[in-house]
């Protein structure tokens, strides 16, 4: 199992528009139900927005960027962005609840 946290700052002006690109990702996933892939976006009160992503697949790919929504939401990322998506590799060092157990 992979999990991925994704932080980036989004411009002021730009961080609603950002939002509902993740929405719209969000709706397509639970469109098309795809197995092994949990997903959570959080926006903090600075506009900065938390991704973390666990694929279960053996080689750790998700089908999250093969979604047309999400492709709409990496066209333009860096140009919402005031600091650019930071991805690290991540690993669950306390859960009360929130992942599935592995």
């Amino acid at each position: 199992m992979r999990r991925t946290l994704i932080r980036y700052k989004a411009k002021p002006e730009m961080a609603d528009k950002n939002a509902e690109l993740v929405k719209a990702v969000f709706a397509e996933l639970k469109a098309a139900q795809p197995d092994g892939v949990r997903y959570l976006t959080l926006r903090l009160e600075d506009d900065t927005f938390v991704h973390f992503v666990e694929a279960a697949s053996e080689d750790g790919s998700s089908p999250i960027p093969k979604l047309a929504a999400f492709q709409a939401f990496q066209d333009g990322i860096r140009d919402r962005c005031a600091e650019p998506p930071l991805v690290r590799s991540a690993s669950i060092v306390g859960n009360y609840r929130m992942l599935e157990q592995s």
